[in-house]
């Protein structure tokens, strides 16, 4: 890790960049933009708890990434929960109820956590958990959906409910969507996009970056297809491979650098539309920012893992808190030892460095 290397600063910026780029985007929608100046008052309110926190010695990340379900309808090409059999066609069983997952929330807004990426499986198969999240005002849930199960009970509870932004996957055009997600994919995210225009709707897109698509999805002429549809964040992928068969759609480093400086330009280019990309440049964190240094994952069973990438875990949330699942002997020897800011080909470490994590539970 970097010498005197502030990492609560470095996130507390990313944070507060995210919330000033939210309130940009959201100026020409008075309902939209008067939540996002609360939802502001409420996450310097959040920043303050995890200063103080870490200058009294514990480390409190802004982000968590919450699986909420196994279950999903589509079987997209390369899909890491598929590969990581987190995701499967068969009924879930002993998933967290909607009653745990509430007091998640609860622990992670005592905590100071402003933001809750709501992921699956098809997290809007669960809209017992998502009513639960509407209630958390004080922290911001982008729900990360396939968009097949957008109905008016979901429009109804999107428009009551501003913390709740849905971010609907798309992987560049027809062809290209299509030939990952399904046929017809494509034409229904664009018809939910319509939607949530005419509705006066804040929504997102989630764009995972492979080989394949990595230029179209930065063009200008993709962009702006986006933004004539009212939508207001891109949040960039990169994929992440999790099998030796699935290396092939990761984007190499000279296409990385691309990416990231297209998004630089694009930052420049469009006032009224955030970019995000994730995992980003870990080289300006001190290295990855799993495993409780920026975020941690919770899946649906309630296992706590460093990254949705890298579905280790030595403690479930069922038995334990949200602060000691960030004491858990595997988060604290990663966060400690310098696995995290180790080299790699690209895509994750703690994947390339899996026989390491899996020593780590082992306590060898």
């Amino acid at each position: 890790m970097q010498e005197n290397f502030d990492l609560q600063s470095y996130l507390t910026e990313g944070v507060e960049d995210i919330v000033a780029g939210a309130l940009k985007a959201t100026l020409k929608n008075p309902r939209e933009s008067a939540f996002m100046l609360k939802f502001a008052a409420a996450s310097r309110i959040a920043s303050a708890k995890r200063r103080k926190a870490e200058d009294s010695g514990e480390h409190i990340p802004p982000f968590l990434i919450a699986s909420i379900t196994s279950q999903c309808n589509l079987h997209c090409e390369g899909c890491y929960s598929r590969c990581n059999h987190a995701t499967v066609d068969s009924a879930p069983v002993k998933q967290l109820t909607a009653e745990e997952w509430a007091r998640i929330f609860d622990e992670a807004d005592d905590l100071g956590i402003s933001f809750i990426l709501l992921a699956g499986g098809e997290p809007m198969l669960r809209r017992d958990i998502i009513r639960a999240a509407g209630k958390k005002q004080n922290i911001l849930f982008p729900i990360f959906t396939n968009g097949t199960y957008i109905d008016e009970e979901y429009f109804a509870l999107l428009d009551k409910c501003r913390n709740l932004i849905p971010i609907m996957s798309i992987e560049g055009g027809r062809e290209k969507t299509d030939a990952r997600r399904g046929a017809g994919i494509y034409d229904r995210t664009i018809a939910n996009m319509d939607e949530f225009q005419k509705r006066g709707l804040i929504f997102g897109a989630s764009v995972t970056v492979t080989k394949q698509n990595y230029r179209e999805v930065t063009s200008r002429e993709y962009l702006d297809s986006l933004s004539a549809r009212g939508c207001k964040a891109v949040i960039f992928v990169e994929y992440v491979p999790v099998t030796e068969e699935s290396r092939s759609l990761a984007p190499t480093d000279p296409e990385r650098e691309y990416l990231q400086d297209a998004i630089q330009k694009l930052r420049e280019s469009y006032g009224e539309m955030l970019f995000i990309s994730f995992p980003g440049d870990e080289k300006s964190s001190g290295g990855c920012v799993a495993a409780g240094r920026g975020f941690f994952h919770i899946n649906s069973h309630g296992g706590a893992e460093p990254c949705p990438f890298s579905p280790f875990s030595d403690v479930n949330v069922k038995q334990t808190s949200l602060l000691e699942a960030m004491h858990s002997p595997l988060f604290t020897a990663l966060r400690s030892g310098d696995l995290l800011a180790d080299d790699h080909a690209g895509g994750c470490v703690l994947y390339e460095k899996r026989e390491q994590v899996e020593r780590l539970i082992a306590g060898k």
